[in-house]
């Protein structure tokens, strides 16, 4: 009786000791467990609100830009075009851009090929060579890079990166003809690339034939 008296007595010493270190360890996978479950459910989180804030940034970004799309004249003041006009614009590109209407009907088509900001671009360099004051041609100029030249506006036109090296010096001290490389290549890829079609477009022929129609009444 004794001896087992002694062996059950040591048996639950034995337990005692065992208790508080496995309330430890299951405490220990506990706080392992949450953790594992915080740390998963972060991660979660973080991609969640990484996705939300990028397509929060991009509605910003295309808000921005409709809006500034609606601040911008549809087209510039100029008389309707006559035939003569019209059949002038078949003979070379320098004749479509030397007159307001050409410009206009150019730039309708341009809106169609989303490329509007090439003309609008070189609009811009125009009203710039017309300035005298400094404080106005730093001020246009610092606008133009922004909306026409940085990489981050929805307006960026296409440039080789020789004419943003001689942009970014000439911005230094800016003149009206600070953006004189950029505007000839935008010019000239208007000129190569765009004005063939619209020479075939929609826009182009039903204006011709509508003012065909009209003469042959008069």
């Amino acid at each position: 009786m004794g001896s087992e008296r002694m062996e059950m007595r040591k048996r639950q010493m034995s337990t005692a000791q065992e208790t508080p270190g496995s309330a430890q360890a299951q405490s220990n996978m506990g706080n392992r467990g949450s953790n594992a479950c915080c740390f998963c459910w972060c991660c979660c989180c973080s991609c969640s609100c990484l996705t939300v804030r990028n397509q929060d940034e991009e509605r910003a970004r295309r808000t921005s830009h409709e809006l500034q799309a609606e601040g911008i004249p549809n087209c510039e003041e100029s008389p309707a075009p006559t035939l003569e006009e019209v059949n002038a614009w078949a003979q070379s590109f320098d004749k479509l851009m030397l007159t307001p209407a050409g410009r206009n009907a150019f730039r309708e088509f341009l809106r169609t090929e989303f490329s509007e900001e090439n003309m609008l671009f070189w609009m811009a360099c125009e009203e710039l060579k017309q300035e005298s004051s400094k404080s106005v041609i730093e001020e246009k100029a610092r606008l133009i890079y922004e909306d026409y030249i940085s990489i981050l506006s929805p307006k960026e036109v296409s440039l080789d990166s020789r004419v943003r090296e001689v942009i970014n010096r000439n911005m230094l001290e800016p003149s009206q003809h600070t953006f004189d490389d950029a505007q000839l290549q935008i010019y000239t890829l208007m000129h190569r690339d765009s004005y063939p079609r619209f020479m075939n477009s929609a826009i182009y022929k039903d204006l011709l034939q509508s003012l065909s129609e009209k003469s042959i009444e008069a």
